[in-house]
């Protein structure tokens, strides 16, 4: 964004600020780039301008000796001195433009003067010398040769109050000028900051100065009547949310022409190219508030129309192409937002014009639009077909829908006024802003703040008449009652909706480096623990004690994962705008992620191993109250050996092995039970069976800690161990980490220091029997029956079935017992295991052995 710093300063004085820049260029620039936006650039405009001097062209005649060339006198008013002049004071130039005449008003170039158009390249220095045989005393410039655009058919023509001898650089606000370029980047949720209003507007806010908007410049302005012929237009929007106003007017009778020479400086100072009075006013008012406009030929839009002048807001049809005003042809991308009349397209709406409704110089009728369109989809057009352009920059950061008519008044007014347009309609507004946000005058409701709140944050002392008069110098509207403040934003602000924007706003106006440096009290005393990150830490540690290893996937996986573990896709959230085609589902199980890992390691040369990761799952079928997606946390353990390390060994290993590291995680293991899956009614919750897809039922055993489900453990199905090239040692397990709270091991509990007593058990029971239920029933006895302050531990160390007796089988158990206070007797252990057995016959009708 570039301002001149001249124009800068009118407008201070002009909107009631005063002077923007009382301690010069360099403190007013620092400010901003402190207080308001990083400056890129500080260009020196004003310097070659130097000794520039309007002139009057008092008598043009021929050259003798030259047939394109004429002999000018020119009056400057006797300000050059040290030049050659004629009796009657005149100066003699030679100029070979066309449109030199007697009376013209130029731009002279004395000698000595550098050409401003080669200034900061290869200086060019004028010098009076001889043209023919004619005296030539320096030049007289065109538009291109004063660096203030591209024509150099002509001598640049000026026009207005101006008189011979004036300095051409201080009538045209050039003098001591400097461009001051701001980073876009820093106004990206400021789009008022991308026209000079909006910037002189913050330079007197930084200024402690107070800044009055110009009258015109209204959420509801008034327009003339009809003043002429009728010129009827309708408007058809097709895309309500994506333009939420259209607005637009017709004039007759324009004058279209040159823009006066003050319009073209001030557009050449930001680089832009004059092209003419009608094109050149749109532009204007872009540049000073922020706001694009878009002028049509009227004849035109009406001549390409089966109805009369018409504007359709849409997007475009199959195989439908535009030429544009920079001459390229373009096929729109289908959800472009096209300004099209009722047969054709006419132009990219907020981006560029058509070339064939343009307006030119035998153009009389004109169409004048100010809209506002979705900022996210011209964006993506511009990106789409190249098309960089100033409007474009401008919509791409949100403009205020409430300044369209504001800005439209204004430019009819100049166009009836310097071309002679008449208003030949009623304003079209077609409008779907909320009819309080209109009333309102503002985008958001007025935000209630107190002192307190503002000074807390900030650190300061700011007394309430204070944050308001802050507020008030860049058009705020604040009501104070006692410390609390109702301050409601001016109409093209878009960003302040909460009570931190206001704070956002007090600090930055009053100047970040100007509140204290001290740092809030805060109470010494340290944070409480966060439960799920101490849990997530000791799942870690006793993992990693272990020998497993942390893994870190994504929360997305491709399709083809789910499908090759047997988890259904349509219990997934797909994702619309995916990282990558590998990355196109949120997971429903962190197994599957898991196991991809598996065989890449493998092949890696790692011959045995254990990976984990604690990580979130997510369910189409489980939503909050809000309709957004539910997380569960998760833990699940993948381990694996390579064929050359388990082929001696049995596939059972790999499911104990995984058991075993899923009771490392457990204080008290002996309180868990393992429940076949088959035993387990999974009806009616969809997330618990896709947890299940990967694992062999036959196999795997669901984790219960009492009543409380826990997770999975188990090994996986052939299927995908054949899909993901698993060897035949792998098992794992997952769980759910809300069940693991107040779980895992974290306390070292001591040894007993007295000797331990070490008694077998064999206990003969049906074959059909399962061996968990026997277990649980022995332990539940063993906890009941031993002696006060003791640590016990049951272990299993045989399961044998007789040739001759099919019908039964005896498992053997092992029991350790110590105590903490004495040395415990056979007979007391002895007396534990009789009256475990009695209980076990009762039971079960277990003989002991």
């Amino acid at each position: 964004m570039k301002i001149s710093f001249v124009r800068l300063r009118e407008m201070g004085k002009y909107y009631g600020a005063g002077d923007l820049a009382p301690q010069g260029l360099d403190t007013l620039v620092e400010k901003i780039g402190a207080q308001l936006g990083a400056i890129e650039e500080v260009e020196d405009t004003g310097a070659r301008y130097k000794g520039v001097v309007i002139a009057k062209v008092v008598s043009c005649e021929k050259h003798p000796n030259a047939d394109k060339l004429n002999i000018c006198r020119i009056d400057d008013g006797k300000a050059v001195k040290d030049v050659e002049r004629g009796e009657d004071g005149l100066v003699q130039v030679v100029c070979g433009a066309p449109n030199v005449r007697e009376g013209l008003m130029v731009a002279w170039l004395p000698p000595g003067t550098t050409v401003p158009e080669t200034a900061g390249k290869d200086p060019f220095v004028l010098e009076a010398r001889d043209l023919r045989g004619e005296k030539s005393n320096g030049m007289l410039a065109s538009a291109r040769e004063l660096a203030l655009g591209d024509n150099h058919e002509g001598l640049l023509e000026l026009d207005g109050d101006v008189k011979p001898g004036q300095d051409f650089a201080e009538v045209y606000g050039l003098k001591d000028d400097a461009m001051i370029d701001i980073e876009n980047k820093m106004f990206t949720h400021r789009p008022d900051c991308f026209g000079f209003l909006g910037v002189a507007r913050e330079a007197a806010g930084i200024e402690g100065l107070a800044f009055e908007s110009p009258g015109w410049y209204a959420p509801a302005p008034e327009f003339p009547g009809i003043e002429g012929d009728e010129l009827p237009l309708t408007v058809t929007n097709e895309l309500p949310e994506l333009v939420p106003r259209f607005t637009a007017i017709t004039m007759s009778g324009v004058k279209v022409g040159p823009s006066p020479v003050w319009l073209q400086v001030e557009l050449a100072k930001i680089g832009q190219k004059s092209i003419n009075n009608i094109v050149d006013y749109t532009n204007w008012y872009m540049l000073l508030t922020g706001q694009p406009l878009h002028a049509y030929d009227y004849d035109k839009v009406k001549a390409l129309g089966a109805n009369g002048a018409a504007l359709v807001v849409r997007n475009p049809r199959p195989g439908e192409k535009v030429k544009l005003l920079n001459g390229k042809e373009i096929e729109p991308r289908t959800e472009a937002i096209m300004i099209a009349t009722d047969k054709q397209l006419i132009g990219v709406g907020g981006i560029m014009g058509g070339a064939e409704t343009e307006v030119d110089k035998d153009t009389s009728n004109i169409i004048l639009e100010c809209a506002n369109f979705d900022m996210y989809s011209i964006r993506r057009t511009s990106m789409a077909h190249g098309l960089f352009t100033d409007a474009a920059t401008r919509f791409t950061k949100g403009q205020s829908p409430l300044q369209n008519l504001g800005v439209l008044s204004r430019i009819v007014k100049e166009i009836r006024e310097y071309a002679n347009g008449k208003v030949a309609s009623e304003v079209v507004d077609n409008n779907q802003i909320d009819k309080t946000v209109l009333s309102r005058g503002s985008l958001f409701e007025p935000v209630k703040v107190t002192t307190n709140f503002v000074n807390t944050r900030l650190g300061s002392q700011f007394s309430a008449d204070e944050v308001k008069q802050l507020l008030e110098n860049v058009e705020f509207s604040v009501a104070v009652s006692g410390d609390e403040l109702m301050v409601t934003a001016p109409f093209w602000r878009t960003d302040v909706e909460l009570r931190e924007d206001v704070v956002e706003e007090v600090g930055r106006l009053y100047g970040y480096d100007h509140l204290p440096f001290t740092l809030p009290k805060r109470d010494l005393a340290p944070a409480p623990k966060d439960p799920l990150l101490e849990l997530k830490a000791a799942i870690r540690s006793e993992l990693a004690k272990a020998g497993a290893n942390e893994v870190l996937t994504y929360s997305f996986v491709h399709g083809n994962l789910l499908n090759k573990v047997g988890q259904d896709k349509t219990q997934a959230f797909q994702i619309s705008n995916a990282l990558s085609p590998d990355l196109q589902y949120y997971r429903l199980s962190l197994t599957p992620s898991l196991l991809e890992k598996v065989h890449p390691n493998i092949k890696a040369g790692y011959d045995q191993f254990a990976l984990f990761e604690l990580g979130k799952v997510y369910s189409a079928t489980e939503l909050d109250e809000a309709g957004l997606p539910k997380e569960f946390g998760r833990v699940a353990l993948t381990v694996a050996a390579s064929p050359k390390i388990s082929k001696n060994t049995s596939d059972e290993i790999a499911y104990y092995q995984a058991r075993l590291l899923a009771l490392d995680l457990f204080s008290r293991p002996d309180t868990l039970r393992f429940v076949p899956v088959a035993t387990v009614d999974t009806n009616g919750h969809e997330l618990f069976s896709q947890m299940l897809a990967p694992f062999e039922p036959n196999r795997t055993a669901v984790l219960y800690a009492g009543e409380r489900f826990v997770g999975v453990v188990g090994e996986y199905k052939q299927s995908v161990k054949r899909n993901l090239k698993l060897p035949a040692y792998c098992a794992g397990f997952e769980l759910f980490l809300s069940a693991l709270q107040n779980q895992v091991a974290a306390a070292y509990t001591a040894l007993p220091r007295f000797p331990a007593v070490t008694q077998d058990i064999t206990l003969k029971v049906p074959a059909d029997m399962e061996y968990q239920t026997l277990c649980d029933f022995l332990w539940g006895q063993v906890e009941e029956l031993r002696p006060r302050n003791t640590r016990v531990q049951i272990s299993p160390r045989d399961i044998f079935q007789r040739e001759d007796d099919e019908e039964h089988k005896q498992v053997t158990f092992r029991l350790e017992i110590a105590s903490y206070e004495r040395t415990l007797t056979d007979p007391e252990v002895n007396k534990v295991l009789d009256e475990a057995a009695a209980a076990a016959k009762e039971k079960f009708g277990a003989e002991r052995v």
